[in-house]
């Protein structure tokens, strides 16, 4: 068992957060007008008497955005996370499926699994971790059939005050990065490296998502407007929903 370093944290988190910011733009330019309103609800702007082009296009590209950099960054956590417990107890980067880290303690072989905060999914998808958790621990005592494996589902933000599940622990927030670090306080040590370049960073995003934005709404209001700028309403239903 080695002693985290914060500093060397502080040098991961610098070296390593400009990834999540570039991919936050490439999830932006790679971003389709035509793909993304097949995926919406026409009904619901009309219920909510949306009038322009601007409003629908910045509903549609806030919700993507939401969406994807949670997962994104959901990602990134993940690396840290596992870059952190390598350093203190030397675990590594799992090779079984749905299993993102392994390490040993105290004679236990821990399998986790990484989300970004506690209400990442539903009864069938929690169904589907608890049979990941027991197809591990299968194959992990294959090799040695008198190893102790626990479980855990980790959440790197949030809290859930009943951490034990039964057949595995959810360990959220301070639970979690003590779990995987033995520091008490990283969960708030992490706040200040994550803010490494921060405002330059999204001002580059600001960049990409304002020339979204205007490219959007101009072919939205091509194709969708008609020459007095009225939303034609039943042209935008048939290009979402018709056979």
């Amino acid at each position: 068992m080695g002693k985290l370093n914060l500093s060397d944290v502080t040098l991961y988190v610098e070296q390593n957060i400009g990834i999540f910011h570039q991919k936050r733009i490439e999830s932006l330019n790679e971003l389709k007008l035509s793909t993304v309103l097949k995926r919406k609800n026409p009904y619901l702007y009309k219920a909510k008497h949306i009038l322009t082009s601007d409003e629908i296009v910045r509903q549609i590209v806030d919700a993507h955005i939401s969406s994807s950099e949670e997962g994104v960054f959901g990602d990134w956590l993940e690396g840290l996370a596992i870059f952190i417990n390598q350093n203190v107890y030397h675990g590594w980067k799992s090779g079984i499926p749905g299993i993102d880290l392994e390490f040993d303690l105290d004679g236990v072989r821990f399998i986790v699994t990484i989300k970004s905060g506690p209400n990442w999914g539903n009864s069938s998808q929690i169904d589907k971790m608890r049979s990941i958790f027991k197809t591990a621990a299968k194959t992990i005592r294959t090799s040695n059939s008198r190893i102790v494996v626990s479980a855990i589902n980790g959440c790197c933000y949030g809290r859930d005050n009943s951490p034990d599940k039964g057949d595995y622990h959810k360990y959220c927030g301070q639970r979690f990065w003590q779990f995987i670090s033995g520091n008490e306080n990283l969960y708030t040590d992490l706040i200040v490296p994550l803010g490494h370049q921060a405002k330059e960073r999204n001002d580059e995003f600001i960049e990409s998502y304002s020339q979204t934005l205007n490219k959007f709404i101009r072919e939205f209001s091509n194709t969708f407007c008609d020459s007095v700028g009225t939303i034609e309403w039943q042209k935008l239903v048939e290009f979402n929903s018709r056979a």
